[in-house]
């Protein structure tokens, strides 16, 4: 065959492999705007493939998501939403990977593919029907798919990605081929305090099955297991068990009735370290912790960081690339919250950031470098007054003093925007971030 790629980059370089390898002729189209693709003459070749940050202009295109879907054996347990994916998919694979260890479920391997995994054209031929595919589905991804997963997870659905998007309504269009294509035998979770995750839910044919969860005993249990912080990454332990109770097609209390299966879940989470990049402890230094949410590329993700650590004083880093987004609401998050007692402002939205707030609420970095370093200044004033606000709080009995609360403050960097003002991606951002804070001394 005669295969063209719209698009290199991972995807684009995992289609090319695995064709070439079975003797077909690949060309890779790279770095090309929409209006180019008119003089790519693709009428010439057999399979058009698109890679995800491309429209699908033309409906006889496929995408390595297409192929995928048209084409696997294993069931697909498919995960989307604006923020969570991840995580979720790393906590569905985690416990997955605990009960067939502890059971005689006769699946050889949980394989994880999309963002967060493998390209999922790698495993397409080693997935035997047996085995359980964990997807993580990006709006790309999901733009012009035809098919749905056997279970769709869908998590919080926020604005985001309009940079590329049509509109909103596109975005939103994109996500709901998760469950769109569904038959009555799948099985879809979505998050019901959400009014588009909601939505989308409900457009399944198959069985729906909503969370947050009633919490019994046994499931307050289990969240207490997790080993990362933040009342999201609870929600998202949360659909990672909804998600597997309805892959086995049983509703959770049913399944946690087997206490083998129960303790399975149970160190499933535990094991479940979290990623890189989200809400990540780097280090502590001088009664100050420091933790790396270079993920955050959007409002709800530093929406969430924020309110992680409501009861610590927190100095904030944040601002990057300015894609035209409305800020209000990020304004609202930053200068409102009682926790952030100073934001250091980078990146181009940094003026906007900062555009009618207190001046005492904020200051400017020109560089990541001059923003840790203002950052850890502020942070280590606080916890040296903390400190010895806590030291004069005598007379106390030592009951009194033992129930003293003395937060340690948080340098927290979750920018809340994109990372290509200033850095290659949000990996970049992360990794320079963590070097500058190991560096302190």
């Amino acid at each position: 065959m005669n295969i063209a790629v719209l698009g290199g980059g991972v995807e684009g370089n995992a289609i090319k492999k695995y064709f070439v390898e079975r003797g077909d002729h690949v060309q890779i189209f790279d770095g090309f705007r929409d209006e180019n693709i008119k003089s790519f003459q693709l009428e010439d070749y057999d399979l058009v493939f698109r890679s995800p940050s491309v429209h699908p202009l033309d409906k006889s295109w496929t995408s390595m998501t297409k192929y995928f879907f048209d084409h696997k054996k294993s069931k697909v347990i498919g995960v989307t939403g604006t923020k969570g994916k991840g995580t979720t998919c790393l906590l569905i694979k985690s416990i997955l990977d605990e009960i067939i260890k502890n059971s005689e479920w006769p699946s050889r391997e949980v394989f994880l593919v999309g963002n967060i995994g493998n390209p999922s054209i790698d495993v397409l031929d080693k997935a035997s029907e047996d085995d359980i595919i964990v997807f993580e589905m990006s709006s790309f991804q999901l733009w012009d798919l035809e098919k749905s997963p056997e279970v769709a997870v869908v998590l919080r659905v926020e604005q985001d990605h309009l940079d590329r998007h049509y509109s909103l309504e596109d975005y939103h269009e994109a996500k709901a081929n998760i469950t769109k294509h569904q038959t009555d035998e799948d099985y879809t979770v979505y998050y019901s305090k959400n009014a588009v995750s909601k939505k989308i839910g409900e457009l399944s044919k198959g069985t729906k099955v909503s969370y947050p969860l009633e919490i019994n005993e046994k499931i307050k249990e289990l969240l207490d297991s997790l080993n990362v912080p933040g009342g999201h990454n609870r929600e998202n332990a949360e659909a990672a068990i909804v998600a597997v109770s309805s892959f086995f097609k049983k509703s959770v209390n049913d399944l946690l009735e087997d206490e083998n299966i129960f303790e399975s879940i149970k160190n499933g989470i535990k094991n479940f370290k979290g990623l890189p990049h989200r809400i990540e402890f780097v280090r502590e230094l001088n009664n100050v912790s420091y933790f790396d949410d270079n993920y955050s590329s959007a409002f709800p993700a530093l929406d969430v960081a924020i309110k992680t650590f409501e009861k610590r004083p927190t100095i904030l880093i944040a601002g990057g690339k300015d894609r035209g987004l409305n800020l209000t609401e990020m304004k609202r998050c930053i200068f409102d919250a009682n926790n952030v007692k100073k934001a250091i402002l980078i990146g181009e939205t940094k003026e906007k950031l900062a555009e009618n707030e207190d001046p005492e609420k904020f200051e400017f970095a020109e560089s990541l470098e001059e923003a840790v370093k203002k950052a850890r200044e502020k942070a280590e004033e606080i916890a040296e007054a903390e400190e010895s606000n806590f030291d004069l709080c005598i007379p106390c009995t030592p009951k009194e003093l033992n129930g003293k609360e003395n937060p340690k403050p948080v340098v927290l960097m979750s920018p809340g925007a994109a990372s290509f003002d200033m850095f290659e991606n949000f990996e970049d951002r992360g990794q320079k971030f963590k070097k500058i804070v190991n560096e302190l001394g």
